[in-house]
């Protein structure tokens, strides 16, 4: 009678947990439309120079949308068992760049935390600005050399940004492919153990996330944390 019962409960947690991983995948999926639209990006454009503020913009929404996704991929590799393959001859010879473009691959382990946070870091060693002194008769004189801002409306290159937005969806439009590459990409790992942080999620908190909710990506991020985090916790039944 316990068997039957434990099974039961598992059972309706995995489809919990299905429903979850789906439901957040749409959402997600939205969300990088949306992206697409706001920077009016469609099949074969070529987009140009976009102001600073857009740009900002799209990367606010972007970084949390990127940590979502992992944590979808996350979940999915849970259940994948990759055995390890043999190493992979190096090349003979090296290889020209092709005139052919470089899918884009999207990435698959959180960047690290820094030691200290940025706010931290420019409190404790303060920026100097170099100086110059001239020497004249009415005594000497210093200029501080002080770099300009850009302004706000300033256009930028978004090569790099659309690059990693052709990787979310590419990413988001094949998740179980990229749940197999994050499985072979552990087993990899698994053979260095001087490692120390070995997993795809980083300790603490995710990169883009935000406590209090101000896009509905902060909302898809806080669950694909709970639902990662739920999956990779050891069972104690």
């Amino acid at each position: 009678m316990f068997f039957f019962c434990s099974l039961r409960i598992m059972q309706s947690r995995v489809m919990f947990l299905t429903k979850e991983i789906h439901a957040n995948t749409t959402a997600a999926a939205r969300i990088v439309g949306g992206l697409f639209a706001l920077l009016g990006l469609t099949a074969g454009a070529m987009l140009g120079r976009i102001p600073r503020e857009l740009h900002r913009q799209v990367l606010r929404v972007l970084r949390p949308a990127e940590s979502a996704v992992r944590r979808l991929i996350v979940a999915l590799a849970s259940a994948i068992v990759v055995k390890p393959g043999a190493p992979r001859p190096a090349p003979s010879e090296i290889v020209g760049k092709g005139e052919r473009k470089a899918r884009p691959s999207f990435r698959l382990f959180d960047p690290r935390n820094r030691l200290l946070p940025a706010s931290a870091a420019s409190k404790a060693t303060p920026r100097h600005h170099p100086r110059i002194s001239f020497f004249g008769d009415d005594g000497i004189r210093t200029i501080a050399l002080t770099r300009t801002p850009a302004p706000r409306d300033e256009l930028i290159e978004p090569s790099r940004l659309v690059r990693r937005l052709e990787a979310l969806k590419a990413a988001l439009d094949d998740l179980p492919r990229q749940a197999r590459r994050l499985a072979r990409a552990l087993v990899r790992r698994r053979a260095f153990p001087h490692l120390r942080l070995r997993g795809p999620l980083r300790p603490g908190r995710p990169p883009g996330f935000r406590c209090r909710v101000q896009h509905e990506v902060d909302d898809v991020l806080h669950r694909c944390e709970w639902l990662a985090r739920e999956i990779l916790a050891p069972d104690t039944s």
